[in-house]
């Protein structure tokens, strides 16, 4: 039975989550062997300004990430199996919700805004191929809130996907001949 005047929901569903981890190389090889993630890009702390943690992007089939692995260089890491009280511990960086098209997007933002939200970072289209880009990766167009208990969230629209040699594909259906992931 339709409800009426049942507004659409703009967000299209959960998408991933950002996750800081102490040891890169070991996470990157964990979540390879647990899961068969493959390593779509992975970046150096700082390489974009705004963004002052080191990024792997994992993904499963196509899209560009399902996963992003956040490191920050000199945090001392607290693990779970550590008695001492080091600074520090293992959180994630971001819980990301894909929403239904850019209109929904543009719902979203204005939600935000309608809430008296503030927006840490963005609206920012995350390209470094896309001329409205700003240097970072992903290939999407998104924003970023914190939720009442500080929790980073990202609400993006437009993902790029991966063909099947490796070179991204625009949310448009473009190939980005120059973009190409680190394994297929």
């Amino acid at each position: 039975m339709a409800q009426v005047g049942k507004k659409r929901n703009p967000i299209k569903l959960f998408h991933h989550m950002a996750i800081d981890v102490s040891d890169m190389e070991k996470s990157i090889d964990f979540y390879r062997k647990l899961l068969g993630y493959k390593l779509t890009e992975r970046h150096a702390a700082s390489e974009v300004e705004a963004i002052p943690v080191e990024l792997a992007f994992l993904r499963i089939h196509e899209n560009h990430h399902d996963l992003v692995l956040s490191h920050t260089p000199g945090k001392k890491y607290r693990l779970p199996n550590q008695q001492d009280n080091i600074e520090g511990t293992t959180l994630h960086h971001h819980i990301a919700w894909e929403c239904q098209d850019r209109d929904a997007w543009l719902e979203m933002l204005d939600r935000v805004n309608e809430m008296d939200l503030e927006i840490i970072r963005g609206p920012v289209v995350h390209s470094p191929y896309d001329p409205r880009g700003d240097g970072s990766w992903g290939e999407n167009e998104s924003f970023y809130v914190f939720d009442p208990d500080g929790h980073r969230l990202e609400i993006f629209c437009d993902m790029a996907s991966i063909d099947d040699d490796g070179t991204f594909r625009s949310f448009e259906g473009n190939r980005i001949e120059e973009a190409k992931v680190i394994e297929i």
